[in-house]
């Protein structure tokens, strides 16, 4: 079987998260989450996406962030950089930006709040594909979006040379089986722990939140998959649901993980409003959750990274 659009991206990518500090992007931390992820083995960094608070950045910051993410990365990984936005002209603009800073892809969500026609979402990663010369991955996620892009709409948009992939977040298995039956595009999860579920019909990997907590361990997870070996795999995935399934139901994403990255010492766990910090009860339960999955340094709770 010939690869599909997008292989070149499969296995495990961070959408990372933007750290702050006394409200600005804190940019040393930055670095410092994008070394620990390259020395973890990452395929891929994806920043400005829905775990790096993009709704909350600025023009500026959003550009500064993705440029920033680039540079410190100097080619040692790929980076997908996130400039979707409701608004074409403006995912336009941010991805030519992008594209012209030395993006290796642009993650492009489905545009949110307008709920357009089928037709409408069509029209709008068509224009974004035909402007740029990257790969661009159509980012299903109706739970945040609104509207889900219906499978007949991705298999159009398949038909476009540098639309490469989709980040499926549907929740559902049935409509990755659709779009993996019906294109060739890379299927990569949206969803944590629905990643081996997915990869067990055909989906090459996930752009996951948990990563930015424990990257080696979800690696292990998605390379085992690949290899076939799903009885080690699916070990991998009750240990990591366990962990995934409490933390991110703890608050919207990225509250809890940035929560838990303050614990274990690599955040501030700063958020910018509207989001808000969690409150002291589910701070308790997570870092039980953190320590029961051997997060020994959650004990604590405090944030002990040099610098801070």
């Amino acid at each position: 079987m010939s690869p599909r659009k997008g292989s070149d991206f499969a296995g495990l990518s961070t959408a990372i998260v933007t750290p702050f500090r006394d409200g600005q992007v804190d940019e040393k931390r930055l670095a410092e989450q994008i070394d620990f992820q390259i020395d973890a083995g990452v395929t891929c960094l994806v920043p400005c996406g829905t775990t790096g608070e993009s709704p909350t950045l600025t023009h500026d910051e959003h550009e500064r962030v993705i440029s920033l993410t680039i540079q410190h990365v100097a080619g040692r990984v790929k980076v997908m950089a996130g400039t979707g936005s409701n608004s074409t002209a403006e995912a336009l603009r941010l991805t030519r930006r992008a594209a012209s800073e030395g993006a290796d892809a642009t993650l492009q969500v489905a545009p949110y709040y307008n709920k357009p026609t089928q037709e409408g979402m069509y029209q709008h990663f068509s224009a974004v594909a035909e402007a740029v010369d990257i790969p661009v991955c159509v980012y299903n996620i109706p739970g945040r979006s609104a509207k889900n892009i219906e499978v007949d709409t991705i298999v159009r948009l398949a038909e476009l040379p540098n639309i490469t992939m989709v980040k499926e977040a549907t929740g559902s298995l049935d409509q990755c089986t659709a779009v993996l039956g019906a294109t060739n595009l890379t299927v990569l999860s949206g969803d944590d722990s629905l990643t081996l579920p997915m990869m067990s019909v055909g989906a090459e990997g996930v752009i996951s939140v948990a990563a930015n907590l424990v990257p080696s361990v979800l690696l292990e997870m998605v390379q085992t998959a690949a290899a076939g070996d799903y009885t080690k795999a699916a070990e991998l995935h009750h240990r990591l649901y366990s962990l995934c399934s409490k933390m991110l139901g703890l608050a919207t994403n990225p509250i809890p993980v940035k929560a838990a990255m303050q614990m274990v010492g690599r955040d501030t766990g700063e958020m910018r409003l509207p989001m808000v910090p969690l409150d002291d009860a589910d701070r308790a339960i997570l870092q039980e959750t953190l320590t029961k999955f051997g997060l020994e340094s959650a004990i604590t709770g405090q944030l002990q990274t040099s610098g801070a």
